[in-house]
Parts: structure tokens; C-alpha cells; sequence
């Protein structure tokens, strides 16, 4: 047996490994591990007990219920495989390999349309960070987030940076929520977003912190805070924070993510 084992086997192993290591990953992030450690340890007893001692009777009643369990288990993580599967189709060599397909003349008016949608977020927010006026801004991406829409107030309004700036000037009735773009309209403002629990999230960011680094763990969103306390300039993206950035920085990152 030892002399079949080959390069094939090898590699098969190595991805075993790795996939077991990405779920034990995103089960820590989102706090599931210990389930994730009991469902290997229900595993390990499963095969031990069919393959290795091979009770049949035993044997037979755990392999109804891993055939059983598997349906639990999508309904009981869905939100973990979703998060899984949008991770594993926004990673950057993926999204690349798509962009290869794309024509220079689309590529070019792309990004006249990001600069057009950047430069108002970038100027307001600045300019709004001079102020200390806090605001929470997120950009959709190819993930929908009609979901949080509907918890605003519909705009759906061209971007413009003194729109944006009256939205979040502190006697506004919105000033509160979250504006959403999307497709380079302001489509919602007063938006309600998924707060992060994250434990690792520095505790002197505030509700709006917590606030964008959620809908950027759920999504592949981009969101763009300014402090009311610090008037700070951050960027939540993809489970991530850039903070206390520049005017160039954050005009370089929008950039970078929404090309």
C-alpha cells in the first residue's frame, strides 16, 4: 500500500487539508467553532465505527443520520456558506480572471464611472471630517443590497457631494442611518445595516464602525465612516478596516475596490 501512494494522493490530502482549515477559520470568525469541533468529532466516531469496527447496525443508524444531518447543517449555517461561497467568488485572482474577458473600451468607461462616483464620496466626506459630522456611506457591489434599502428612506438621486453632506448634517432626520449607492445613484439614505459583533474591532470605534464592518463581512460592499468624535476618515472592506485615511488614500482605495 505504501508503494501506491502517489503525487495525486498527496495533493488530495493537501486540499482536504486545506478546506478543513478555511471552515475551521470562518467557524471561529463567526463563533460557531465548537460546533464545528463537534461535528468532527460525530465524523471521526462515524467512520471508526463503520469502517474500522464495522457495526453494522450502529453503523447503519449513523450514516442515516450524516445523511440527515447534512440538510441541517445548510439550513443551520447558511449565512457561513453563503459568506463562504461570496468569499471564494470575490477573491482577487478570480475576479481578475473574469476581468480578462472584459473589452479595453468597457474597461475605460468603467473607470470614468468609478471616478465619477468616487470623487463626490471622497470630497464630502472630507469636507465632513473638517466638521466632525459623522456619516456612513456604503457602495454596493455585485452582491444586491436590497435588503438594506428597504429599512430607508428611497432617494435614488444622482451622487452628488453636497446631497451627500446634507444628508448627514446633524439636524438631518437621516443623519442617523446609512446612504447606500448603487449603480452611481444614491438609491437610499437613513439605511439600517448589520452590526458586527467581531471582538476585535478596537473598542474606541463607535456604532457606525461596527455598523460598516458588518455589511462588509456580509457582502462585498464598501463602506466609507467618518467619526463624528475624531472626524476620522475609515474604509471597511471585506472584514477589514483602513483607518484615519487621507484624502488620496481613500481615493486610491475606492479606486482599487470598485475598478
Amino acid at each position: 500500500m505504501f508503494f501506491e501512494f502517489g503525487l495525486k494522493d498527496i495533493i488530495d490530502i493537501l486540499l482536504v487539508a486545506l478546506t478543513l482549515y478555511y471552515i475551521y477559520r470562518l467557524m471561529r470568525e463567526s463563533r460557531s467553532l465548537n460546533v464545528f469541533i463537534g461535528i468532527m468529532v460525530f465524523v471521526i466516531c462515524w467512520l471508526f465505527v463503520s469502517q474500522v469496527l464495522q457495526m453494522r447496525l450502529l453503523g447503519s443508524i449513523l450514516d442515516k443520520l450524516v445523511s440527515v444531518g447534512v440538510i441541517a447543517l445548510i439550513v443551520l449555517f447558511q449565512d457561513d456558506i453563503r459568506k463562504f461561497l461570496y468569499n471564494l467568488g470575490a477573491h482577487r485572482r478570480i475576479r481578475a480572471f473574469s476581468q480578462f474577458f472584459t473589452s479595453t473600451k468597457g474597461k475605460e468607461k468603467g473607470r470614468r464611472d468609478v471616478k465619477e462616483t468616487i470623487m463626490p464620496i471622497v470630497m464630502s466626506s472630507m469636507n465632513m471630517s473638517k466638521a466632525k459630522v459623522g456619516a456612513l456611506i456604503v457602495l454596493e457591489r455585485t452582491v444586491l443590497l436590497d435588503d438594506i434599502v428597504v429599512t430607508g428612506d428611497q432617494i435614488d438621486a444622482v451622487i452628488n457631494q453636497r446631497l451627500i453632506e446634507n444628508i448627514f448634517f446633524k439636524n438631518s432626520p437621516l443623519h442617523d442611518g446609512a446612504v447606500v449607492i448603487s449603480k452611481k445613484r444614491i438609491k437610499a439614505a437613513g439605511c439600517i445595516l448589520p452590526v458586527s459583533h467581531d471582538l476585535d474591532i478596537p473598542k474606541e470605534l463607535g456604532l457606525r464602525h461596527r455598523a460598516a464592518m458588518g455589511v462588509s463581512q456580509e457582502s462585498d460592499a464598501v463602506a466609507v465612516v467618518v467619526s463624528e468624535e475624531t472626524g476620522a476618515i475609515s474604509v471597511a472592506v471585506r472584514g477589514e478596516f483602513r483607518l484615519r485615511l487621507s484624502a488620496e488614500e481613500l481615493e486610491s482605495i475606492l479606486t482599487k475596490e470598485l475598478e
